[in-house]
């Protein structure tokens, strides 16, 4: 009986190490772990039938543009159900509700958009935080949903509102939650519009906040606030964070808030928008937008950086051209889906260094990407999902299906598909308009 009982607990351990080649991983931040679209999980990913990968469970969540977010066996979701937003708690494997916590809104698009949140919740140990399209930024308990925090940063900031409201997820950074915020002085107009879309900032463009209590600790940058969010990362053996802001992107030492550089990068009109977060390969930082700039990269050092490329604001055609998807790195190279309209819309590789095109396929639709385990999952907007090998070399269908039902042939992801995949322990989360649908991924033989 000993001897089984050694070799089932090594066959956990290697399971959990990937040596059996399974190895799952929460998905608990935006764009995943590491920010940055990829998976860490190693799962034998067969093609899929005609009909796509078999679904697990499937309900409706409300009203949002944001992606869940999975870390033990819990799914969090963040919609809006009427006059309240609301984050609900799932059981992962079978969609069963855990608990609510939810408060009132009266946000309203500027555009007419639907007026759910755009932010997903950010996991972090016990604690799970929350960022509304109105501007309430709460903390509440993992367990229970117990409220253990919350600002109004629209209040507290003196934020105009925006386009299409509060769209940039939190990140989490040691003991700081850091946010854009991008406020105003007392007194200014009430919205972008009113204010002929230059708002004069108040020199919280990035703020950051104590995790665990709210307590403002420092915020910094003369700038408004994008719908991209923060990416953290260390480069030769420094923590660094970056902020593509509205008007450009900001480098900085996170723990203390010091500024290296703002490198401008926003086309004049005023209706142009940052939303596609940056992407960091090594010590080079791509950023990019679809209103007219089109794409950079910068090698960053402490204090400062150099262009490697840019692209030219009057040429007509862009390396890339990024809406609200952002692209993933792999091998030295960018894949993405380039374009701002649906017609048109071209999925991307790009080299990294150069800017080269290495090939371009268009899709007519914009979509999102997830890499996991030398494979890419493609998503979009209309619901079309696909398996693809991309190489610097080639792109290749490997499964595809054009819209995905349930047992009753009921459409399940519908337009807007906007919010990216999500992956965890081996089961895909995708959200369409108004329901959450959780496919296993996993080959039957695991």
């Amino acid at each position: 009986m000993r001897t089984f009982a050694r070799v089932f607990l090594l066959f956990l351990l290697l399971l959990s190490i990937g040596v059996l080649g399974v190895y799952a991983a929460d998905w608990n931040d935006f764009l995943g772990p590491e920010r940055n679209g990829k998976s860490l999980e190693k799962i034998d990913i067969h093609p899929w039938d005609k009909t796509g990968p078999p679904v697990v469970w499937h309900k409706q969540v409300g009203t949002s543009y944001g992606a869940p977010t999975v870390a033990n066996g819990r799914v969090f979701i963040f919609a809006r159900h009427g006059s309240k937003a609301r984050l609900t708690c799932m059981e992962s494997a079978t969609g069963d509700e855990l608990w609510q916590f939810e408060y009132p809104t009266d946000y309203e698009d500027m555009y007419g958009y639907n007026n759910g949140p755009r932010c997903c919740p950010v996991v972090d140990d016990d604690r799970v935080y929350i960022f509304g399209a109105e501007g309430m930024l709460h903390c509440v308990r993992v367990s229970d949903g117990e409220e253990l925090w919350k600002v109004d940063t629209t209040t507290q900031f003196h934020v105009v509102q925006n386009f299409f409201g509060i769209a940039s997820t939190p990140a989490i950074e040691g003991e700081l939650l850091i946010v854009q915020i991008g406020g105003s002085p007392p007194g200014s107009p009430q919205d972008i519009w009113a204010a002929n879309g230059r708002p004069d900032p108040n020199g919280s463009g990035i703020v950051a906040f104590n995790k665990h209590t709210g307590e403002v600790v420092y915020q910094i940058a003369d700038e408004l606030a994008s719908y991209a969010s923060p990416i953290f990362a260390t480069i030769d053996n420094r923590r660094w964070g970056f902020a593509f802001l509205r008007g450009g992107l900001v480098g900085f030492e996170p723990a203390s808030g010091e500024i290296d550089f703002h490198y401008p990068w926003r086309h004049r009109k005023i209706e142009s928008v940052n939303a596609s977060s940056p992407v960091v390969a090594g010590d080079h930082i791509f950023i990019s937008e679809s209103y007219g700039m089109g794409s950079s990269v910068l090698k960053v050092h402490p204090g400062g950086y150099e262009v490697v490329w840019k692209d030219s604001a009057s040429r007509r055609n862009k390396s890339m051209e990024l809406h609200w998807n952002t692209a993933i790195h792999h091998d030295g190279y960018l894949y993405a889906c380039s374009g701002q309209h649906p017609n048109g819309a071209e999925l991307r590789c790009v080299e990294l260094k150069t800017g080269k095109v290495a090939w371009s396929q268009r899709v007519d639709e914009r979509a999102s990407l997830l890499w996991v385990n030398d494979y890419f999952i493609y998503l979009g907007e209309y619901g079309r999902l696909m398996l693809l090998k991309c190489t610097p070399e080639k792109l290749e269908v490997i499964s595809q299906v054009s819209s995905l039902r349930d047992e009753n042939s009921r459409l399940l992801v519908k337009y807007p598909a906007w919010a990216a995949p999500v992956l965890a322990d081996g089961y895909l989360y995708i959200r369409g308009k108004d329901r959450l649908v959780c496919f296993d991924l996993r080959s039957r033989t695991e």
